[in-house]
């Protein structure tokens, strides 16, 4: 299912927006959680602020992919609880679903492995301007936007009387 519940835009238009907006110059996880954020309605001048020491591996740490962690947050804004009596399931059902299609489509989760870069080096940035990298950053980005916004979508669907 790609159409979204509710009006809001469809997965693939998630991803797009998402790809777009790091193509324009924000990063990685900064780009997919506004997407997600946006397209269920949600506006906060902290987004896209508290997603940004997860962009380029954390913080160029060689740590996860922060389109990975960008989704994964917005996965919190619209499945994670807000209360210790509500269930976990729903959101950790929806990360591990996120995380397996996305090793499934790019074959790792973590910024360096993905890149075949460390970004926290100058030898690493080199690499990634030379290589042109940045359009493979925003494939990610978009894909993992897409992803969380339909699995987000399912999940919601299944949860509906």
């Amino acid at each position: 299912m790609d159409e979204t519940t509710r009006g809001q835009k469809t997965a693939s238009g998630i991803g797009r927006t998402a790809a777009d907006s790091f193509l324009s110059g924000l990063y990685c996880a900064e780009s997919a959680l506004l997407a997600v954020a946006e397209s269920r309605g949600t506006r906060s001048e902290l987004i896209p602020n508290i997603a940004t020491g997860f962009c380029s591996g954390m913080a160029r740490t060689c740590g996860t992919c922060g389109a990975l962690t960008g989704a994964i947050m917005g996965i919190g804004l619209a499945l994670g609880r807000s209360a210790a009596a509500e269930s976990v399931e729903p959101a950790y059902r929806a990360v591990r679903q996120l995380i397996a299609e996305f090793e499934e489509e790019f074959g790792a989760r973590d910024c360096h492995l993905l890149l075949g870069c460390d970004l926290g080096t100058p030898e690493g940035q080199a690499v990634f301007r030379e290589k042109g990298l940045r359009d493979r950053c925003a494939e990610y980005t978009g894909k993992a936007a897409e992803i969380a916004a339909r699995v987000i979508a399912e999940i919601e669907e299944e949860r509906r009387p």
